[in-house]
């Protein structure tokens, strides 16, 4: 590979962090290709997109990328597998599925929203983030519940309160 095909492969990797806003590094090495393929179709069906690259090139393409993702510089050993996903919790939900049955592929970092995780301790807490139109479902129904306590409690006792108005009207008249 020339230097004009990794400057090239260094800018679509960064085009494709930016266009996603998340991805995932992964160790899959000392997997068959068996197994690999089996991982990159389940990618494919989760609308996730997998890329092997060399550890050099993905740190270039992170050194590009706005704001301080140098913790996951130590993470970039050995083979590593990039993950790219527009919901953020969709990787780590599938290597966690993926590792029911064996102990591989393991995360070595995560980059979600300009947050670093390192390490595959934060398996866990990645799989239990909630997606953005998760968390503007959440926002929504606690604005709406308000509301529909406030117009149910007018619709029950509706004549109660034309009555209180009337008597109030009434004095001030």
């Amino acid at each position: 590979m020339n230097r004009e095909e990794k400057h090239e492969l260094v800018s679509a990797l960064q085009e494709k962090m930016q266009e996603f806003g998340n991805f995932y590094i992964a160790d899959t090495s000392s997997l068959s290709v068996e197994k690999v393929n089996n991982i990159r179709r389940k990618c494919f069906e989760s609308g996730i997109e997998m890329q092997v690259a060399k550890n050099t090139l993905i740190r270039k393409a992170i050194e590009g990328l706005e704001g301080d993702a140098s913790e996951i510089f130590a993470a970039l050993k050995g083979q590593s597998a990039l993950l790219f996903s527009t919901t953020g919790n969709a990787p780590a939900k599938l290597i966690k599925a993926l590792r029911k049955g064996s102990d591989k592929p393991v995360l070595k970092a995560a980059y979600i929203d300009s947050s670093v995780y390192v390490g595959d301790n934060h398996l866990d807490s990645l799989v239990s983030l909630k997606s953005r139109e998760e968390l503007i479902g959440d926002i929504v129904g606690l604005l709406q519940s308000p509301a529909k306590n406030v117009i149910s409690a007018l619709k029950s006792s509706g004549g109660k309160i034309a009555g209180i108005v009337k008597t109030l009207q009434e004095r001030e008249g």
